[in-house]
């Protein structure tokens, strides 16, 4: 299907300063009123405009915490009408949408459990219809851009124009340090795909660990985006759900100051000349890759060609581990995480067996 290119509102539409980044700023979830509040008041001081925070918590196994409910709808209310910062909660289903609108909440957010199901999406769609409310749309758990291209197409055609995407990471099967990869390719295919589409980032949810937010936010800054939904807690050790990934206001406004805005414009005299060099050595290097790939699977043709005059199999996990062994060993010595020489290798690996099939196969 050709992808179509959509137009949406800016975030100025939706009353905000745009000055980079928007913070959306707020608990995990909302625990008690007098909690609330006193996060509410301190962000108030903070460059916050959006206060988040969870009134139903989607949760894998049954027992745990699941937010307190409609409830504390009339806290964000408070909140709304005590510090004059707007206010947002996930919405996973069309009762969570008729309630939040029915209490004044400014924005709602689809989790990332929610943005993956067509049919709870256009059951949040019927919901809205005839409403103006802006929604934000986090990216599917599994790394595809697809589900998530879907469920911002299906708003916009339901009549909801004011959308934003935000990227929470992705699950990952690979052992990584963060409790979501990140796999920052797939939020720039949006984007490209979608230029015009505000672009949050939810450090909380990739790291877990408040320990790298502020490097993942930063990240982020230098790939552009609009801006940051962070979580943040008076007492984040004590929260009621995911303690670890929370950080205090204060820590929330030094992580902000030292965020560094880098200019997204043709940048200072000469800047231009030597990024074009720069870009050309670029070219010139992936040219050479892909020749060097081409030939690789010549090679790996001639070996299927060779299994299959001999009655050999496929696949030789030893000679695999071999391989892989051998170019995360050479990936260190050219400085190269072995995260990506995993991904690069397994993907060569995976392209080396379709392959050999098809020479088995003819």
């Amino acid at each position: 299907m050709e992808q179509q290119r959509l137009t949406f509102p800016t975030l100025s539409d939706w009353g905000l300063d745009t000055t980079r980044p928007v913070v959306i700023a707020g608990p995990c979830s909302a625990e008690t009123e007098e909690q609330v509040m006193n996060i509410a008041l301190q962000l108030k001081e903070s460059r916050t405009q959006i206060f988040r925070a969870g009134i139903w918590k989607p949760r894998t196994r049954p027992g745990t915490f699941e937010g307190v409910g409609v409830k504390g709808l009339k806290w964000l209310k408070r909140v709304k009408s005590e510090t004059g910062l707007k206010t947002t909660t996930e919405v996973a289903n069309a009762k969570h949408v008729y309630e939040a609108i029915k209490y004044g909440v400014d924005i709602l957010w689809i989790g990332a459990r929610t943005t993956v199901n067509p049919f709870i999406i256009e059951e949040i769609c019927e919901a809205l219809k005839g409403t103006d409310i802006p929604v934000m749309v986090k990216n599917p758990v599994n790394p595809e851009v697809e589900p998530w291209c879907g469920a911002i197409e299906r708003l916009q055609h339901a009549g909801i124009q004011k959308i934003a995407a935000i990227h929470r990471g992705f699950s990952s099967y690979s052992e990584t340090r963060f409790r979501n990869s990140p796999n920052w390719q797939i939020p720039i295919e949006l984007k490209r795909r979608q230029p015009d589409l505000p672009l949050f980032c939810d450090p909380s949810h990739i790291c877990g660990n408040r320990e790298w937010i502020g490097e993942i936010s930063q990240k982020a800054m230098d790939l552009n985006y609009d801006g940051l939904m962070i979580e943040t807690h008076h007492n984040p050790d004590h929260a009621w759900s995911d303690a670890k990934q929370q950080v205090t206001p204060d820590d929330l406004e030094k992580i902000l100051s030292s965020l560094i805005l880098r200019e997204s414009g043709p940048g200072p005299n000469g800047f231009a000349d030597e990024l074009e060099q720069l870009r050309s050595q670029i070219d010139r290097l992936d040219q050479e890759l892909l020749d060097i790939l081409g030939r690789r699977m010549e090679v790996a043709s001639e070996i299927g060609r060779c299994k299959k005059e001999n009655g050999v199999i496929i696949l030789q996990t030893q000679r695999w581990d071999q391989i892989l062994d051998r170019c995360m060993q050479l990936g260190k010595e050219h400085g190269l995480s072995d995260e990506f020489i995993q991904k690069i290798f397994r993907a060569i690996h995976q392209e080396s067996i379709n392959t050999q099939t098809r020479i088995m196969n003819t």
